[in-house]
C-alpha cells in the first residue's frame, strides 16, 4: 500500500515543502530503504521510527519491503524532524490509521519510546506550510508556542506517537494549541547595566545614544579598566523594542540555529551578540557543508561586540566589510547559495595598544611607537572607513569613581532613542531601510545633503578637505549628523548637529 504524507526541510532560513512518501510491499526480503538525498541523522529514522511504532502499542509491518520517498529528491534531507511524518506514513500504508492528511503536515522527532522531541527551524517550515494553503501543523509540544506565530494555521501539539495515533483515528483528539495573547509593550532585558549605573563617560554614553537611535557602527578606544566593556553591555539597555515584523524575523533566525528555547514564542528583545575573539570566519560570518547563521546574522536587529577588536584575526575582521555594507550576508555552495540577514550595530572595544596604557596620562606605556602602529593597522582602512563613530574612553577620574549620585537613567535614553527611530520609520516609509545607517546614496541626498543648514554645509566641505574623507565617509558622516538632528527634533542638520558628528569621526593615529 502507498500513502503520503507532507513535511518540510529548511534551506537557509526559508521553508521548503517534503513529499514524504511510504510504500509497503509484502517480500521474502523485508528491508527498509529511505530515499531521497538523506543524511545520516534521516538515514537512521529507519530504527528510531521501528523502535517508537513497536513501543507506541502499534505493528511495524514485518515480513515487508518498507521503502520511503522523501521529495524532490535533489535537495539534501538532514536532521531528524522526518521521524514523525516517517512514522505517520507507515501507519497509513499499513491500514493502522485512517485519516485524511492532506492538509496537514508533520514535524517532529522520535524517541525509541515514542515520545516527540523538539526540532529546530519550526517556524520557517510553518510559515512556509501555511503560504502553501496547509491547514494543520501537528508538531512537537515544546515546539508549539513558536508554531502558533502562524495565525494561519491550527497547531497541534503532539507529545506522543500514540496520542497522534489515537488523533487520527478520533478517539483521543490533541487540543489545538492557542496562543497567549501579548501583554503590551515588552520589558527590557533584566540583567541588562543600566546607563545610570555606569560612572562617568557620558560623552561615550552621547555616543551611544546616536549610534543606537540611527543604527551606526561605533567604536570605542581606551586603556584597559575604563569602562568600554561595560558601556557597550549597556547598549541593549537603551535600544528600542523589536516591532513584530523584526521579532518575526529575529525568532526565524534563532529557530534554524537552534538557539530558541523550548516552549518560548516570538522573541522580543534585540539580539547581543558578543563572541570571543578566537571565532573562525564561518563562525562570524556562517557557514559550513550545509550553510548555517553565523554571529552576524544571529546579531540580526541587535547588536555585535567584538571586545578586544584588535586581538581578532585581521582575516576574520575583514569578512565584516561587505555584510556591514549590503546589510546581507551570501553564502556559496557546490550545492546551493543561501543569503542571510546582517543588519546589525557593530560595537568594538580595543586598547590603544599591547600594553594598553598609550597616551594615558596616568600610567606610561611601555611599547616602542612601531608596535604601536603595528598594532592599530591591524583594523584596515576600508573596515575603518565603514565604521561611523570613534569615541575614546578615558580612564574616570577619582571624584567621579567616588560618587554616589548616578548618571540618566537608559529608560529616558530609550524614550529619545525610540522617537527618533519613529520619525526615521515615517521617514523611510515604503522603502527598504528602517535606520539612517541603512540609507541608500539617494535618500542620503533627499533627507540629508538637501537638509544642510548653510553653516553646516561649510562645515562638512571644510572636514572633507582636512581629514581627506573618502566618499563612503562623506555618505557616513552625513548619516550620523542626520541620526543627531533627529535626536533634537530638528528637520534641518544645524552647524552643531555636524560639528558633533565630525568629532566622531576621529581616526586611529
Amino acid at each position: 500500500m502507498l500513502a503520503k504524507v507532507l513535511s518540510c526541510a529548511v534551506v537557509g532560513l526559508d521553508g521548503e515543502l517534503v513529499d514524504v512518501e511510504v510504500d509497503i510491499t509484502r517480500s521474502q526480503l523485508p528491508a527498509t530503504t529511505v530515499v531521497g538525498l538523506p543524511d545520516t541523522a534521516v538515514q537512521e529514522s529507519r530504527e528510531r521510527v521501528r523502535s517508537a511504532i513497536r513501543n507506541s502499542g502499534l505493528s511495524w509491518p514485518n515480513g515487508s519491503k518498507v521503502t520511503i520517498s522523501l521529495a524532490p529528491a535533489d535537495l539534501r534531507k538532514e536532521g531528524p524532524a522526518y521521524d514523525l511524518p516517517i512514522a505517520t506514513g507507515i501507519l497509513l500504508a499499513s491500514g493502522q490509521v485512517v485519516a485524511d492528511v492532506e492538509d496537514a503536515v508533520f514535524i517532529g522527532e522520535l524517541g525509541l519510546t515514542g515520545e516527540v522531541r523538539p526540532v529546530r527551524g519550526l517556524l520557517p517550515m510553518v510559515m512556509l506550510a501555511a503560504a502553501r494553503g496547509m491547514k494543520r501543523a501537528f508538531v512537537p509540544e515544546q515546539n508549539a508556542p513558536e508554531a502558533a506565530l502562524v495565525d494561519a494555521m491550527a497547531i497541534y501539539p503532539v507529545t506522543s506517537l500514540a496520542s497522534l495515533a489515537s488523533h487520527l483515528l478520533a478517539a483521543v483528539p490533541i487540543d489545538a494549541y492557542h496562543r497567549e495573547p501579548s501583554a503590551g509593550q515588552p520589558e527590557p532585558p533584566a540583567n541588562v547595566t543600566d546607563f545610570a549605573d555606569i560612572v562617568g563617560q557620558e560623552h561615550v554614553k552621547r555616543a551611544l545614544e546616536v549610534a543606537a537611535a540611527g543604527g551606526h557602527n561605533i567604536v570605542l578606544k581606551g586603556p584597559p579598566g575604563s569602562g568600554k566593556t561595560l558601556l557597550a553591555r549597556a547598549v541593549p539597555s537603551i535600544l528600542p523594542p523589536l516591532t513584530t515584523a523584526e521579532a518575526m524575523e529575529v525568532t526565524r533566525i534563532y529557530s534554524v540555529a537552534g538557539l530558541l528555547p523550548s516552549n518560548t514564542g516570538l522573541i522580543t528583545n534585540r539580539p547581543f551578540r558578543a563572541p570571543h575573539h578566537t571565532i573562525s570566519n564561518a563562525g562570524l560570518v556562517g557557514g559550513g557543508s550545509i550553510p548555517r547563521p553565523g554571529e552576524i546574522t544571529l546579531a540580526h536587529r541587535g547588536v555585535l561586540f567584538l571586545d578586544e577588536l584588535l586581538e581578532f584575526d585581521p582575516r576574520v575582521l575583514e569578512m565584516l566589510r561587505q555584510p556591514i555594507e549590503d546589510k546581507t550576508v551570501t553564502i556559496s555552495r557546490a550545492r546551493q547559495a543561501v543569503t542571510f540577514p546582517a543588519s546589525f550595530i557593530l560595537c568594538g572595544s580595543f586598547n590603544p595598544c599591547p600594553c594598553g596604557y598609550a597616551g594615558d596620562p596616568e600610567r606610561e606605556c611601555v611599547c616602542p611607537p612601531q608596535l604601536i602602529s603595528r598594532y592599530q593597522r591591524r583594523l584596515s582602512g576600508p573596515l575603518m572607513d565603514r565604521i561611523d563613530l570613534f569615541v575614546d574612553v578615558p580612564r574616570v577620574p577619582f571624584e567621579k569613581l567616588s560618587g554616589l549620585s548616578g548618571g540618566e537613567k537608559s529608560e529616558a535614553v530609550r524614550e529619545r532613542v525610540a522617537r527618533a527611530r519613529q520619525v526615521q520609520s515615517g521617514r523611510f516609509d515604503g522603502s527598504p531601510g528602517h535606520t539612517n545607517a541603512e540609507m541608500t546614496p539617494p535618500q542620503v541626498r533627499d533627507f540629508a545633503q538637501r537638509q544642510l543648514a548653510d553653516g553646516a554645509g561649510d562645515v562638512l566641505k571644510l572636514a572633507v578637505e582636512r581629514l581627506n574623507l573618502s566618499a563612503r565617509a562623506f555618505h557616513r558622516l552625513l548619516k550620523v549628523a542626520r541620526t543627531i538632528a533627529d535626536l533634537a527634533d530638528s528637520d534641518g542638520i544645524e552647524t552643531p548637529h555636524m560639528a558633533e558628528a565630525i568629532q566622531y569621526r576621529a581616526r586611529i593615529e
